[in-house]
């Protein structure tokens, strides 16, 4: 099932790097957030990415970025 269109996706953070990008998307995975690591502006290893989650999980995902320090 594609749940691209199942959702409406909003940015929770932006950052230049891909790790922290991914360590993110764990670390709202963990507790039950569907969330996406997307590339924009991507040049080789160097670019921005933005992680997404549904909107109806925004308020949840920013507290938890601000809990783990990011």
């Amino acid at each position: 099932m594609n749940l691209e269109g199942v959702f409406m996706w909003e940015v929770v953070y932006i950052t230049s790097n891909s790790e922290i990008a991914n360590r993110i998307k764990e670390e709202l995975e963990k507790v039950g957030i569907l969330a996406k690591v997307k590339a924009i502006s991507q040049e080789g290893q160097e670019g921005y990415f933005e992680i997404i989650v549904p909107e109806t999980d925004v308020n949840e995902a920013h507290n938890i970025i601000i809990e783990k320090g990011f």
